[in-house]
């Protein structure tokens, strides 16, 4: 009997483990989520901000478009 009480909280302890690893990794996934979502809606608003603009260099007759020259400031 005490074999088996012993066997059962080894395997408890295994499962609070494992657990605990699994929270840990899902906490990682959310927090890269997270960044990811942000670095996404930076790109949107840039290309936002480029489409804004193609129309405004192609009627001014001036340079061709170039999205390098057109880096943000915080870049």
């Amino acid at each position: 009997m005490h074999e088996a009480h012993i066997e059962l909280q080894h395997r408890i302890e295994e499962l609070e483990i494992q657990s605990a690893l699994q929270e840990e990794t899902i906490q990682s996934l959310s927090d890269t989520i997270a960044r990811l979502q942000q670095t996404l809606d930076l790109q949107q608003a840039q290309l936002r901000l480029l489409y804004q603009r193609l129309p405004d260099r192609a009627d001014s007759g001036g340079e061709p478009f170039n999205p390098a020259s057109e880096i943000p400031p915080h870049y």
